[in-house]
């Protein structure tokens, strides 16, 4: 196991989509497939690591034994601290040095190709454009009552075009009414922008699908959680994969 260090991204396009296809993996570890993972990182173990690799695959393993390695190494030993916390904090935790091990590997390639100053700056603001694994996981706390404020608006702003209120769909214009309703989308955007997928950690958008979860009370592309509006029509209670997966632990 290699870490990815056969991959070796030569552009700033190139180190951003490997950058992009790591962090996909993590964010599936730390929330569509956290059941998983989280059996993976038992205690009673050597230390673990969490790999995320360009391919949008995770895994969790043993460091390199190479000294020093190809690439810089994730967090050493998450496991440990796994039933010594709240499982919510300590997913917070692996998400905060995930971030960081990300940072790394990126900017890793970029020192090894030469990126001069220029090249660094777009490189970190198109990582920058996006949500970190922490916010997607845990997030943002300062964003916490603005985003409650924004589910709730937009239950009711979407509640003439859904007979639900816990998932929205962009409203269709009618005959006539294109101008009005161009502006309600825009006003909607301004309203729901901090929202993010639970799942893909991307923004809110008026013209996409999404759906709540009513344990968890996060927001999903309808696309990630394989939820279509029909399908949404019959949900009584809708529950994430998460939360669905989630057990009673000790």
């Amino acid at each position: 196991m290699d870490g990815g260090a056969a991959h070796n991204p030569r552009t700033v396009e190139e180190v951003f989509t490997d950058f992009k296809g790591r962090r996909a993996a993590i964010i599936k570890a730390l929330t569509t497939d956290v059941e998983e993972f989280y059996q993976q990182c038992d205690p009673e173990k050597e230390n673990l690591c969490l790999y995320g690799f360009p391919s949008e695959q995770w895994e969790v393993n043993l460091p390199v034994e190479e000294v020093p390695p190809e690439l810089p190494e994730p967090a050493l030993g998450i496991n440990f601290a796994r039933d010594g916390m709240r499982e919510k904090d300590w997913l917070s935790l692996v998400a905060v040095h995930s971030d960081a091990w990300l940072l790394s590997v990126a900017f890793y390639f970029g020192s090894r190709f030469g990126f001069e100053k220029a090249d660094r700056k777009r490189l970190f603001n198109m990582i920058n454009d996006l949500p970190t694994i922490f916010e997607v996981v845990a997030g943002a706390p300062k964003k916490q009552t603005k985003e409650k404020s924004s589910a709730s608006n937009h239950n009711n702003s979407k509640s003439k075009s859904n007979s639900k209120g816990k998932y929205s769909k962009a409203m269709q214009p009618k005959d006539g009414d294109e101008d009005d309703d161009d502006g309600l989308e825009d006003e909607d955007e301004e309203e729901h922008g901090d929202t993010l997928c639970g799942a893909c950690g991307d923004n809110y958008s008026s013209d996409e699908f999404w759906i709540c979860c009513d344990i968890c009370e996060k927001w999903f592309h309808g696309k990630c959680v394989k939820i279509t509006p029909a399908r949404a029509e019959h949900i009584k209670q809708y529950k994430c994969p998460t939360c669905s997966n989630k057990r009673a632990r000790p």
